[in-house]
């Protein structure tokens, strides 16, 4: 049964409000860094989520984890207890081909919001505001604050979540990543891993390939040892984030087809388990790498990891769970209980580094719509994810008076 701060700041959610602020969100296009994947460019929507917070009578504060990529912290002030940290990211992926409409429309239709970065994760980031606006009219005193981070880079480097901790994050009982999951609660999930193979053979002519050490011969030695290594990973999966993954990305080798290739490089993806180390995994893989005995041929494989970004697990009966799920329940939310997730977000870093306990919730798909051509979000899911943060804040921080 909901008590009656809980009813009052429910009553205080407004789908106009929750619609208004995603679609406004939307419509900040992504200004595009020229040969950059992610592009970045986020200081449009950075902008526009500054003025909506300042709108609703919220604090905001921004900092720059690089040039014009800034930081967006909102906060809702409160007592001195720990406090709810809901966190977002303002970078959209680029917006590909196969749209039949403009991406950057926020338009409404069929009771969807569409347009890059709906679901991942502006609709997040608008039933956030939502959330702590409703907090703040209904006037509550919490025992503790209420904080959206919204970082840049999420979806590519973390450079703005590693500036937010490095900066010191603050003290929280926990904290709910507003990722799309279909609003599912999710208390685990993979991190990710870039891993660079450097492959440096010997020039020769190519009349005479013997003369030289073929760099890209090398790389498809090292190509079929991450196949049996993906085909080894598979068979130790997590029970709710499934297996650690090896996936190649780009190779790029050679100057001509007359000249015997001095070098290949290989980047490729490599998902991390729950609690796998970075570190452990490149030391296996550069390991693994020795023993395929490219040395005794001439040539050498320099292997480096350029991101890595942690993975999470969160206890099934921490309070924090059972907060979101409760807190869910009552906003009128899906019952598909407590999954997992392939994918992966800041949340690792915010576990791992601050020793905060983590679960990702949030409106949108990320299987169905999130990195696709004619992304889109129901506004109902934005709805129910704004009543879910501001219900999961009362219960896990608590009030003043109690």
């Amino acid at each position: 049964m909901l008590t009656a701060p809980e009813k009052s700041v429910l009553e205080q959610i407004d789908e106009g409000l929750v619609t208004r602020l995603a679609s406004a969100l939307v419509r900040a296009p992504a200004r595009y860094t020229p040969n950059a994947n992610p592009p970045g460019g986020e200081a449009p929507t950075v902008g526009v989520l500054v003025d909506q917070a300042v709108e609703l009578g919220l604090d905001v504060v921004t900092s720059e984890a690089a040039p014009d990529r800034a930081n967006v912290s909102v906060r809702l002030p409160g007592g001195e207890a720990p406090g709810l940290l809901l966190l977002g990211h303002t970078d959209v992926v680029p917006v590909g081909d196969g749209w039949t409409g403009d991406p950057w429309s926020g338009r409404i239709a069929d009771g969807r919001l569409h347009g890059r970065g709906a679901a991942d994760m502006k609709g997040g980031l608008a039933a956030a505001l939502t959330a702590m606006a409703a907090l703040r009219r209904a006037g509550v005193p919490l025992a503790g604050p209420v904080e959206l981070a919204a970082m840049v880079d999420e979806e590519n480097h973390g450079i703005g979540i590693r500036h937010f901790l490095a900066e010191g994050c603050g003290e929280f009982a926990g904290c709910i990543v507003a990722e799309p999951t279909e609003l599912q609660t999710i208390i685990a999930a993979r991190g990710d891993s870039y891993v660079e193979f450097l492959i440096t053979g010997r020039q020769a002519h190519a009349g005479n390939p013997a003369d030289g050490a073929n760099a890209i011969i090398g790389a498809a030695t090292v190509i079929q040892a991450i196949e049996r290594w993906q085909t080894e990973l598979a068979a130790h999966a997590h029970l709710l984030a499934g297996p650690a993954t090896w996936s190649i990305g780009t190779i790029h080798g050679g100057s001509g087809p007359t000249v015997v290739a001095g070098e290949c490089t290989i980047v490729a993806d490599r998902r991390l388990l729950p609690r796998e180390s970075a570190e452990a995994v490149l030391a296996d893989v550069r390991r693994r790498v020795d023993e395929l005995g490219l040395t005794a041929r001439g040539i050498s494989v320099r292997v480096r990891m350029t991101m890595d970004m942690p993975g999470f697990e969160t206890p099934p009966d921490h309070r924090l769970v059972q907060v979101a799920e409760s807190a869910l329940a009552d906003a009128g939310g899906p019952r598909w209980g407590l999954g997992g997730w392939t994918a992966a977000c800041d949340g690792g870093f915010i576990s791992r580094d601050a020793g905060v306990p983590v679960v990702v919730l949030g409106p949108g798909s990320v299987a169905e719509h999130a990195h696709r051509p004619n992304e889109s979000v129901a506004v109902a899911e934005l709805v129910t994810a704004a009543r879910t943060y501001a219900l999961a804040a009362l219960r896990l921080i608590g009030t003043q008076d109690q």
